[in-house]
């Protein structure tokens, strides 16, 4: 068997913060068990218990808050204020799923031609497996453990072995807030461990969120075992700036969508993309916004910007820049690692980036920002949907009647308009092409996992 290091290991410092050990065989098969008899007790429980306990589990996040953005921060690195805005965010899914979905789960009534009645009912499928990854480790848990929890699903929560001590705090709120025994699972597992779950026939379906690599081998197995999977993948998300749109708000907008988590966001505003009239403005702004940002220690609350991920992840990114520098590309600002121990990379800016390079093809995860120049609107939208993926864009333009118009023509699960990238609640979240199958939020995240059961009556 494979051996999965599970490990905090402090992106500021490169530092070997602690291991955790690795789930047994003899454990997974005691969670699959564990998993498989909750699901009988949890989903006979009323939906009004279901919601109290979502609400208790909001309670528990807010809190627990300074703690629990504390242990990211250390984990992959995020700045404590935005790890504590990540749990802000956390605390409101859960509680709008405890809010709405006693109503997301009412019958819908069919009309029926030939007499009787007709509804279709959302129930429970069994449990479901979760494979989440490092960026947002509460935020990306939650959008899928709250609206199957409120459903009547079990959960099985594979996180990424960077975040194990986050990890273990989720399961304890939910532990804590009283969950039936074995209905949230935290599992420490090997690839070849999440292999053999995602084919064991008591498990429904799984969840991921992560790279396309892993969510096309995820994929796979749950096709040859006929499960169905969710998968929020890669993005590469273009942010348009049309004629008539106000360049303070678009440069504002591009630098939080651009920079935030530094830049390691799947919806992150990746390529800016700015109509030539517009274009020499937008970036002499942009630009002096980036170079004001000082990378600092991301546990003190005035950091924007702190280290990536890992090392791994800062040497990938470098070798990315310089691949489009030696091809051409521009550097304005940045474009290097950060000489001091750890996962630092300077924020930076790419012009001139052309299809010759690794930048115009692949997503780059972290804070570089691309700005391309286009000399009208058509070839704006052509550059945006010149992608492999297809997950969200930003539209900006104050004619919002234009705007809609140039949204109807972007290939994208999401449109912003006016507005950084994000995300709430109640906005479903997904996309199309290779970032992904199925939506997450909204009331359509509780319809992934859900038997649409037909009740017909005849008389």
């Amino acid at each position: 068997m494979t051996t999965t290091q599970y490990a905090i290991v402090d992106p500021a410092t490169g530092a070997t913060v602690r291991h955790y050990p690795q789930a047994t065989d003899a454990s997974i098969a005691q969670a699959l068990t564990a998993s498989a008899a909750a699901q009988t007790d949890w989903r006979g429980r009323p939906v009004e218990e279901r919601a109290a306990l979502l609400h208790r589990v909001a309670d528990l996040h807010a809190e627990r808050k300074d703690d629990l953005a504390a242990l990211i921060t250390q984990e992959m690195g995020k700045p404590v204020t935005q790890a504590g805005i990540e749990i802000d965010i956390v605390v409101s899914i859960y509680r709008y799923y405890a809010d709405n979905g006693a109503a997301f789960l009412a019958d819908e009534e069919l009309a029926v031609v030939a007499g009787g009645t007709a509804v279709v009912r959302k129930e429970a499928v069994g449990p479901l497996l979760g494979i989440m990854p490092w960026n947002y480790p509460y935020y990306q848990v939650a959008r899928f453990a709250a609206p199957n929890l409120m459903l009547g699903n079990t959960i099985l929560l594979k996180h990424a072995p960077q975040c194990p001590a986050s990890a273990l705090a989720m399961e304890q709120i939910f532990r804590d807030a009283g969950l039936s025994e074995g209905a949230y699972i935290n599992l420490f597992a090997s690839d070849e461990q999440v292999a053999d779950v995602v084919a064991d026939p008591r498990v429904q379906g799984v969840s991921l969120t992560g790279s396309e690599r892993a969510g096309a081998a995820v994929a796979e197995i749950a096709g040859r075992h006929l499960k169905k999977a969710v998968l929020e993948l890669g993005g590469s998300d273009p942010f348009l700036v049309l004629g008539g749109a106000d360049l303070t708000r678009a440069v504002q907008q591009a630098f939080i969508g651009r920079f935030g988590n530094a830049g390691q966001a799947c919806n992150a505003a990746k390529r800016i993309i700015v109509l030539d009239e517009q274009h020499d403005a937008f970036v002499e702004q942009f630009t002096a916004e980036v170079r004001a940002i000082e990378p600092g220690d991301p546990t003190d609350p005035a950091t924007f910007l702190g280290p990536l991920s890992s090392v791994a992840a800062a040497e990938g990114l470098a070798a990315q820049v310089d691949d489009a520098v030696a091809h051409g590309a521009t550097v304005l600002t940045g474009g290097r690692r950060i000489d001091r121990p750890g996962a630092w990379y300077e924020p930076t800016v790419l012009t001139g980036v052309t299809d010759r390079m690794r930048a115009f093809h692949e997503e780059l995860f972290g804070p570089v920002a691309l700005i391309h120049r286009v000399a009208d609107e058509e070839e704006a939208i052509a550059l945006a949907n010149n992608s492999p993926y297809g997950l969200g864009a930003v539209v900006q333009c104050d004619d919002e009647a234009h705007a809609l118009r140039v949204a109807d023509r972007l290939e994208a699960g999401m449109v912003y308009i006016n507005d950084a990238p994000g995300t709430a609640a109640e906005l479903p979240f997904g996309g199309i092409k290779r970032s992904g199958i199925g939506r997450e939020l909204g009331r359509y995240g509780m319809d992934e996992f859900a038997n649409k059961k037909l009740i017909r009556v005849k008389r």
